[in-house]
């Protein structure tokens, strides 16, 4: 499966996302193409997605929360998965904040990534599941 852009990925993700959905859950948005796939799924399902700040370093991936999320489900919203290595910030910086119970939904995760992400999410959900990683270029015939 191919995607034309980040905002079809994100609309295509959309059905999988509101089965995710329970009364006390935040939508949020990992990195800047999460950004873009985040508001495609806001929009599909008229709800509010809740930007988060990633930073990529030589030291990793630094993730600034601008909500408080103790003791609520948080949905996560990223245009895909390579390596996991944002994905795994995401997951450490919210069960440190207190999350219930988070949900990794993006577009594309490969296999070798999601078994380590399912360690650390209560639930990832995919459209595509490529069995090695391969760049996220590859699945959006634009991505940008």
């Amino acid at each position: 499966m191919r995607f034309v852009d980040l905002a079809d990925g994100g609309r295509r993700l959309a059905p999988l996302v509101a089965a995710a959905l329970t009364p006390d859950a935040v939508v949020v948005s990992a990195g800047d193409g999460g950004l873009v796939t985040g508001r495609a799924v806001a929009q599909a399902l008229g709800i509010a997605v809740v930007p988060l700040v990633t930073t990529r370093s030589d030291a990793g991936v630094r993730v600034e929360l601008p909500l408080d999320v103790a003791g609520r489900r948080v949905v996560v919203v990223d245009d895909g998965v390579e390596s996991g290595t944002a994905a795994r910030a995401v997951a450490a910086a919210l069960r440190t904040a207190g999350a219930s119970s988070l949900v990794l939904a993006v577009p594309v995760c490969p296999q070798e990534a999601e078994t380590d992400l399912r360690t650390r999410y209560d639930e990832v959900v995919a459209l595509v599941r490529p069995l090695e990683r391969r760049s996220l270029q590859w699945h959006y015939d634009t991505f940008a």
